[in-house]
């Protein structure tokens, strides 16, 4: 489902992401884990044709993003890290105007399921600029899975959802993949991944450390904070302080 090669993105002397190799297969539910700065959100871009890498290959879904990144959009289903439905519309209206984009026929019963789902349904005649964070969050992700894509890009995916709605997020996803979709998400909170990914990376300053699955025998014994202290501690030119100040800022599994 997606196949990245070499993959580069510089800004400036900044290398983003730094040669990056990977394949995730149909039935997948991948975590792309690191700190904050070390290229996830950069990956999600590329990946959905939103920024184009400065060197490398990438397909999605078998297709080249660099030759027909919409055609990308149309079968993938999105999720940005920060959420942006439009502000001059009701929850209602965007939903709605996201299936006509996705020629869906008799949306009107599906997205009333999502309103169920997520539990807002007394909100979609609100405009969504006055719709909270979390509401919002709740929008983003019906707007992504409404047409029921094979393959689903996440950035960050239980941001602002409270504890009740991230424990039915997390069904939900480990249901789509258990069904036959093929989930890709990227946190900087360990303990998500290891609850329901099926696979892993770890990324570090840009480079891909770490590829595997979670019941990986070099996973065995370790919790995943002892495993990333281990792996980006051999890069060159990194103290443990420097280590110990990155680890404070990502969530430990104890």
């Amino acid at each position: 489902m997606i196949e990245v090669k070499g993959l580069s993105k510089s800004y400036g002397q900044t290398k983003a992401v730094d040669g990056v190799d990977l394949s995730i297969g149909k039935g997948e539910l991948f975590g792309l884990l690191g700190p904050n700065g070390s290229g996830k959100t950069t990956m999600i871009k590329m990946l959905t044709g939103q920024i184009k890498p400065t060197s490398g290959t990438l397909k999605v879904h078998g297709i080249n993003v660099l030759e027909d990144p919409l055609r990308v959009r149309e079968l993938v289903g999105v999720i940005p890290e920060q959420e942006t439905p439009p502000s001059f519309l009701t929850a209602e209206e965007y939903l709605h105007f996201v299936a006509k984009i996705r020629k869906m026929e008799h949306y009107e019963k599906v997205c009333e399921k999502w309103f169920e789902f997520f539990d807002f349904g007394d909100q979609k005649n609100s405009l969504c600029k006055d719709l909270s964070r979390g509401t919002r969050q709740k929008l983003m992700f019906a707007q992504a899975f409404l047409h029921e894509p094979e393959l689903a890009i996440i950035d960050e995916p239980l941001i602002n959802l409270d504890p009740v709605m991230q424990r039915k997020v997390k069904d939900f996803l480990q249901d789509y993949v258990r069904n036959g979709g093929t989930v890709f998400i990227s946190t900087h909170i360990l303990e998500i991944a290891k609850e329901i990914c099926t696979s892993i990376g770890i990324i570090y300053r840009g480079k891909l450390v770490y590829k595997g699955r979670l019941d990986d025998p070099v996973l065995q014994g370790k919790n995943f904070e002892e495993f990333f202290l281990e792996l980006v501690s051999k890069r060159k030119g990194i103290s443990k302080d420097m280590l110990e100040g990155t680890l404070k800022r990502v969530s430990a599994i104890a």
